[in-house]
């Protein structure tokens, strides 16, 4: 209806129950919603420190992996050149990360995490294991583990299947 209020079919659609048995069946679709609800909520818990997940994650690669390229972040992060420049752009607007240029390949840079960058990761850090602590407070440390080992296994067989051409 053109002036936003529901005819009565659609209040009567909107109380039935709806399912998502037959997608349920489906091991990506579950880890979908999964990851849905843990990305919004890391993204909920980051918003005070000014950063985006993904650029978070740039940053803990960078405090990780000192002097690597930007080409290696890609990797480290499976993502295009493109955005990886927009991520380290932003990084080092906010003064959190520096270019180094590699005097062996002038094109090159090395990104080194600065001082403000290395305490800022520290404080992320230590609050995304808080909140993803409250978050799986329903998994023992033993469910975990395997969990992280089988998320481990399932991004081994999906590259795998991906480079044999499946």
């Amino acid at each position: 209806m053109p002036d936003g209020s529901k005819s009565s079919d659609d209040a009567s659609t909107d109380s039935m129950a709806v399912t998502d048995t037959f997608l349920r069946r489906y091991i990506g679709y579950r880890m979908k919603r999964a990851y849905v609800h843990i990305h919004n909520n890391a993204q909920a818990a980051i918003e005070g420190f000014g950063l985006r997940i993904t650029t978070s994650s740039a940053l803990h690669v960078v405090v990780e992996n000192p002097d690597l390229s930007q080409s290696q972040l890609c990797l480290a992060l499976n993502i295009e050149r493109s955005r990886a420049v927009l991520l380290v752009d932003e990084l080092e607007k906010l003064g959190l990360v520096k270019r180094n240029k590699v005097p062996q390949d002038r094109r090159s840079y090395a990104l080194r995490a600065t001082p403000a960058g290395e305490a800022l990761f520290e404080k992320i850090a230590a609050h995304l294991a808080r909140h993803e602590d409250a978050l799986l407070a329903a998994l023992s440390s033993d469910e975990k583990t395997q969990l992280a080992v089988l998320l481990d296994k399932i991004e081994r067989s999906a590259v795998s299947a991906r480079n044999a051409g499946a």
